[in-house]
Parts: structure tokens; C-alpha cells; sequence
């Protein structure tokens, strides 16, 4: 094939997945034009994008305001999402009340707290937990494997967090309105 060594790349060749000719040099390209999603809503974030009921929707795809979800949930633990190596769930914790003393020994965890104050204890023992911060909304705490680990509430109001799993820790679709529904149900782990 001849090409005049002048001639730019594209102005002959437009790239197959550019809908739309590309007509001179420096035009803008749109992979996916608007028109084909036209029926689709677009949200910004911390938008007044509507909050589906509070359930697990894992593993299908799943799109959701996160801290307007974390805020709205009431239940001391509700699994929001669990695929094959994931888990989102949606805590919320009583004034003075806490997560309860855990260990993960299969994965490590991340925790956002969206509203209120919290006490983050960590350690290798249960009984030395010699890490310890003063949290509020919008920290966010890694928890690595094998570390003990608990969070309490030492605000004046429900601490609002939720917690990421890898892999998931609960069964897919758990729902504990009360600290003591998930003692109840949940036998094997420490609390």
C-alpha cells in the first residue's frame, strides 16, 4: 500500500469504533454518543439519585449512592452486595455499642465510616489491641488479615458505616437488625 508521507493517519481511515466521521484533525471523537443511552438517568454524586430497598443485589451488576445508602441504613448489619470474591455491607451501630471484638483469618477488610465518632482498636492478640485511633465520617480503615480488630461507637449518635470484604465474611443476603441478631445467628464468630 502507497501512502503519501504528508497525509495524517485518520483523515482517510477513521478508527472503527468512532461513530462519527472524523472529519479533520483534532476533532473531537465520542466513543458512545448520548444518543444510545438517551433513556438512561445521569447522577452526580451525592445527588438525589433514588435508594433502592436496602437488600442484597450481588452478583448482578449494581450501581448505588453508597454514603446516601450507609446514612440510611438502620440495621446493625445488612449485606448490600456478594459476588464469588467480594462483600459490601451497610452498618449501623448504636451509641456506645460497638462491632464486636473479630478476627478475619481468609481476607482483609475495608471500613468507611460516612456519620459519627468511632474508637478503631487493632492488634495481633485479642487481648492487645495496642493500635488504637479516634475516627469520625469519612475515614476510612484497612484491616489486614489476621489482625484483630473492633470499632466502637463513642458518639452521640448511630455510628453509619459500611465494610468491604474480600473475600465475603457473611452469607449472601444477611440481614441483622440488632447486634445480638447477628450473635444469634452467626454462632462461630467472636463477638
Amino acid at each position: 500500500m502507497h501512502r503519501n508521507p504528508k497525509q495524517h493517519p485518520f483523515s482517510m481511515n477513521p478508527q472503527m469504533f468512532n461513530m462519527y466521521p472524523y472529519l479533520f484533525f483534532g476533532a473531537p471523537q465520542m466513543m458512545y454518543p448520548p444518543m444510545y443511552f438517551s433513556n438512561m438517568p445521569l447522577y452526580k454524586s451525592s445527588s438525589n439519585m433514588p435508594i433502592p430497598p436496602l437488600k442484597d443485589y450481588g452478583p448482578e451488576p449494581f450501581v448505588i449512592d453508597i454514603e446516601e445508602a450507609t446514612e440510611q441504613n438502620n440495621t446493625f448489619r445488612t449485606a448490600l452486595w456478594t459476588g464469588d470474591n467480594l462483600q459490601v455491607t451497610l452498618m449501623s451501630i448504636d451509641i456506645g455499642n460497638d462491632i464486636g471484638l473479630e478476627v478475619h483469618t481468609n481476607g482483609d477488610q475495608f471500613i468507611r465510616i460516612e456519620d459519627g465518632d468511632a474508637l478503631v482498636m487493632m492488634g495481633d492478640r485479642e487481648d492487645n489491641l495496642d493500635f488504637q485511633r479516634r475516627v469520625s465520617g469519612d475515614s476510612a480503615i484497612m484491616i489486614p488479615t489476621g489482625k484483630w480488630h473492633n470499632i466502637i461507637n463513642i458518639g452521640n449518635k448511630p455510628l453509619k458505616l459500611y465494610a468491604i470484604y474480600a473475600p465475603p465474611e457473611h452469607p449472601k443476603g444477611t440481614v441483622h437488625n440488632t447486634k445480638q441478631d447477628a450473635e444469634n445467628t452467626e454462632s462461630n464468630r467472636i463477638y
